[in-house]
């Protein structure tokens, strides 16, 4: 019997629709796609707890499952509108149902949330395209999340919020000189959750669509400076998702196999599957 998975969409109604336009898929359909590349067998549910009367599992539907999977997000968590309320009580659900649970970037910060800690503005201002120079931490290099992943790597990513206060039973395992958090496992009513700041799921076309409709964040906050600057660079992403051994444009950005490998660049997401939930399975007695 396949994995099942939960795959928690962490947008809006609108944001997620407007993914779809653009690129075909919401984010939940995109990571689901994801899953199943890496377990093809694989059965992926979705829930979308920023929706007002959304049908979300309850704890023996949580329990259910073998994995459990938190996207991105627009949201900023300390605006704690309902519809992120609703994610924050998610979460501490997933914790308290002990099913392994991972989550990329807003995935982290609210899991940081409803573990008590903190997440805000980062000072330093947005990160944008790529994470670079994530480094593990002691605690890093020992653990299953980063197995594989070498002494300094990059990977996709866009986020302007970060963990600045790190609950208690979280450990940190990887940080760059961008953000403090950017990988993470935190414990919590004898829950486990791994995360990463940045989006191991994001492909190059995916990350080529979002930051196309974010031009003018680009433009206005100087990584590019005209939108023809700010479309050749996601234009260049594009050409390389379709021609990966493009080695011209991985010059011209510093992008190596971690990022153009797609089994490199999804490593902490097999991992997680080949660490926590088939373990995880197994000891439940699912095998």
């Amino acid at each position: 019997m396949g994995l099942r998975f939960l795959v928690v969409e962490g947008n809006t109604r609108g944001a997620r629709q407007a993914h779809r336009e653009a690129y075909g898929l919401m984010p939940s359909e995109s990571y689901a796609a994801v899953l199943q590349e890496i377990e093809g067998e694989a059965v992926c549910d979705l829930a979308f707890p920023a929706d007002e009367g959304a049908n979300l599992p309850d704890a023996a539907g949580l329990e259910s499952y073998d994995g459990i999977v938190l996207t991105g997000s627009h949201l900023n968590i300390y605006d704690r509108t309902p519809d992120i309320l609703r994610q924050i009580d998610l979460m501490r659900a997933i914790y308290a149902s002990r099913t392994p649970c991972f989550g990329s970037c807003w995935g982290l910060q609210v899991a940081a949330v409803a573990a008590d800690g903190d997440v805000q503005v980062n000072p330093l201002g947005r990160e944008v395209g790529f994470s670079r120079r994530l480094t593990p931490t002691e605690a890093g290099r020992g653990h299953p999340l980063l197995a594989g992943r070498p002494a300094v790597y990059d990977a996709p990513a866009i986020h302007l919020d970060m963990v600045t206060v790190a609950p208690e039973g979280c450990t940190v395992l990887a940080s760059n000189p961008v953000s403090p958090v950017q990988a993470a496992e935190i414990r919590m009513n004898g829950g486990v959750f791994w995360g990463v700041q940045y989006h191991p799921e994001f492909s190059l076309g995916e990350l080529a669509v979002i930051l196309r409709r974010r031009t003018e964040i680009l433009v206005r906050e100087g990584f590019c400076r005209t939108p023809e600057d700010a479309a050749s660079y996601t234009d260049d992403l594009a050409a390389l998702q379709d021609e990966p051994t493009r080695f011209d444009l991985a010059w011209k950005h510093g992008l190596d196999a971690e990022i153009l490998d797609p089994e490199r660049r999804t490593r902490e997401i097999r991992n997680f599957i080949a660490q926590r939930v088939k373990p995880e399975k197994s000891a439940r007695g699912r095998a």
